[in-house]
């Protein structure tokens, strides 16, 4: 289960809302097994269809969270006019399988969020809880 504050799920759907229509990216990072915290990493593909992240950008962002504590949990992109799971390209280059997939889908007004593991090719959707004084499922 991937638990995850609203703050910060509103934050990444905000970020496929502004980066559309090419996919938006970046980490979530998790503090006592909870995401606390997004970091929007850039799309150096500037595609629709698919992502790259910096590398620069990527071990800047994972030094930043060894200062503050907090761990890496999974690696975000949108969706911007496809459903929300991983496409064959994610999966083939879902190379952690301690990480979380997590895929915003703007294709509906919704938009839609989910999150998957991916481990050797095989798929399988984890359930987002949303951390809240009561905690609530989407």
């Amino acid at each position: 289960m991937l638990t995850i504050e609203r703050a910060v799920l509103d934050e990444i759907i905000a970020h496929a809302r502004a980066d559309a229509p090419i996919e938006a990216c970046g980490y979530l990072a998790e503090h006592d097994g909870i995401v606390t915290r997004a970091i929007r990493l850039t799309n150096v593909d500037a595609s629709a269809e698919h992502f790259s992240l910096d590398p620069k950008e990527q071990f800047s962002a994972v030094r930043q969270l060894r200062v503050e504590g907090l761990r890496l949990r999974a690696v975000y992109h949108s969706h911007p006019a496809s459903p929300a799971r991983p496409s064959q390209e994610d999966i083939r280059l879902a190379l952690d399988p301690s990480t979380s997939y997590v895929i915003i889908s703007l294709e509906d007004p919704g938009p839609t969020v989910k999150s998957f593991i991916i481990r050797k090719g095989a798929t399988s959707e984890e359930e987002i809880e949303i951390a809240t004084a009561k905690r609530e499922q989407v």
